[in-house]
């Protein structure tokens, strides 16, 4: 989300920026506008706010020196005034949060600014190739680009392979499930879990990665911080779950403790009279008993989603949290399962693994300083680069134009595999910087030894990478004429000393 800050003292800033990702210039220009019309009428009645407030307190503190005065008609004025104050107060609160919440919900539409190193262009047409340097403590990085083999033989697509081998089965999985899933079986299964383990032990015996192994089931709140939500619902599956007792006692347990540790926040920020005990404990009492007073309006039905990738819960594992900047940077890996209901793919890779609703993904995601995330984000593309080299699979990379580029990034480079049963590359890594995007979303922060004051991080994501198009290029690049597959080197460990896959 951006800072309206920002767009206040910028505006010619977000006017390029949207310019720069496709929105006409007229259209742009009125979106700020409006922007910062909705911010001057929050600020406004912010101002207005306070000053009734003000009066409203002197005005009660003047009716008890009426009073005192014997000067009833004045303490009589005055208090008719106090009472007119519980209805405009109330009115203009209202109005405020109406204000900030339009200009909230407006500013988490607005995609991210993309760097101003970033190539312009329409669509995937426009990207730019990137020669990616290598990073010498980045194992496997400085590895040679494999070659592009050739064949004595037209070589086969994955799928052509896999269901001859008897192993890959589209027909059971639309049985169960639907089109776009797939049952694998016997060496090919092996073949898919050999691959994500290969990766998750790469990245963190050799780059720096500690492993996580997150819930797959994210709160809305979880989606909106890395903004798969509001704008991308129609991508993503649901869930929903029917809420006991206990559940619901959970449940504002949860908010009291977000609460708290706000007011925790608070203390170490040097607002040393909630450090007294007895003020922080009628707090924490008078919280409680706020949250269950709203017990009632609880919904009995708690919806979930699942995970589009595993970015979501590593990156929400500093939300709402203060950093120090020796913990920067934080770098997190996970194997999981994620499921995208690829609402715009119709008529795209029906056939194969290639876009699938439910697929395994080694995820990378690290945490950094706002000056070092460039740097990150070069060093993230090296690790994800130094696994595909160490299987063998020719790829190249290019630099995402803005047109082409997601929603939350700043830049993204994108790896892409050589396919020879399609006789094309194909995406299989996106690595980005969000800059302080998605930070602001989830409120994630650090405190700078050199500040007063915290600043908002920056998040990187990458696929490290995705573990069923890794299988597909592997089965199409290691076919064998006879229908074989030979397994990398890389692999055979973690196959058992297996060498060759092939039926019976």
């Amino acid at each position: 989300m951006h800072d309206i800050k920002w767009i206040r003292e910028e505006p010619e800033g977000l006017i390029d920026a949207l310019v720069r990702r496709g929105t006409p210039e007229p259209e742009a220009r009125s979106l700020v506008s409006s922007l910062l019309a909705l911010d001057e009428r929050r600020r406004a009645g912010i101002v207005k706010l306070e000053e009734l407030q003000a009066r409203r307190n002197a005005a009660s503190k003047e009716i008890g020196a009426a009073k005192k005065a014997g000067d009833n008609a004045r303490a009589e004025a005055l208090m008719a005034e106090v009472n007119g104050f519980k209805t405009e107060i109330p009115a203009i609160e209202e109005a405020v949060k109406a204000a900030e919440a339009e200009l909230n919900d407006t500013l988490a539409a607005i995609p991210n600014a993309p760097l101003a190193e970033v190539p312009f262009g329409k669509d995937e047409h426009d990207n730019v190739p990137f020669d990616a340097p290598s990073h010498a403590e980045i194992e496997g990085s400085a590895l040679a680009m494999p070659a592009i083999r050739n064949y004595a033989f037209a070589p086969k697509q994955h799928f052509e392979i896999g269901e001859a081998l008897g192993w890959m089965d589209f027909e059971a999985a639309a049985k169960l499930s639907g089109a776009r899933f797939v049952v694998l079986k016997s060496q090919l299964a092996r073949l898919e879990r050999a691959i994500g383990q290969f990766f998750i032990d790469t990245h963190t015996e050799q780059h720096g990665y500690t492993e996580v192994a997150p819930p797959v089931l994210v709160k809305d709140e979880a989606m909106f911080g890395t903004a798969q939500l509001p704008k991308f619902r129609e991508d993503q599956f649901g869930v929903t779950q029917l809420l006991g007792k206990e559940d619901v006692d959970a449940e504002i347990e949860l908010q009291v403790q977000a609460v708290l540790q706000r007011v925790q926040e608070d203390i170490d920020a040097g607002k040393s009279e909630l450090a007294i005990p007895r003020v922080r404990q009628v707090i924490e009492d008078n919280v409680r008993v706020h949250f269950e007073m709203t017990r009632g309006q609880l919904s009995s039905v708690r919806s979930l989603w699942l995970i589009p990738t595993a970015e979501v819960p590593l990156t929400n594992l500093v939300a709402q949290s203060i950093l120090a900047e020796d913990e920067l940077p934080l770098r997190f890996t996970a194997l999981t399962n994620c499921f995208r209901a690829e609402a715009g793919a119709a008529g795209r890779d029906t056939r194969g693994m290639i876009r699938q609703h439910q697929f395994n993904k080694v995820e990378m995601v690290a945490i950094t300083a706002p000056e070092k995330s460039l740097e990150e984000q070069e060093r993230m593309l090296a690790c994800a680069q130094a696994v595909l080299k160490k299987l063998g699979l020719h790829h190249r990379v290019v630099t995402l134009c803005t047109g082409d580029m997601g929603f939350a990034s700043a830049r993204t480079f994108d790896i892409e595999v050589w396919l020879p049963g399609q006789n094309a590359y194909r995406e299989i890594s996106s690595v980005s910087t969000c800059s302080d995007f998605q930070a602001r979303r989830m409120n994630a922060r650090y405190r700078p030894k050199d500040s007063k004051g915290p600043r908002f991080v920056h998040t990187l994501n990458g696929s490290g990478v995705a573990v069923g198009r890794a299988m597909v290029a592997i089965l199409e690049t290691y076919q064998n004429e006879d229908g074989s597959v030979t397994v990398p080197d890389a692999l055979v460990p973690y196959m058992g000393g297996r060498t060759r896959i092939a039926a019976n």
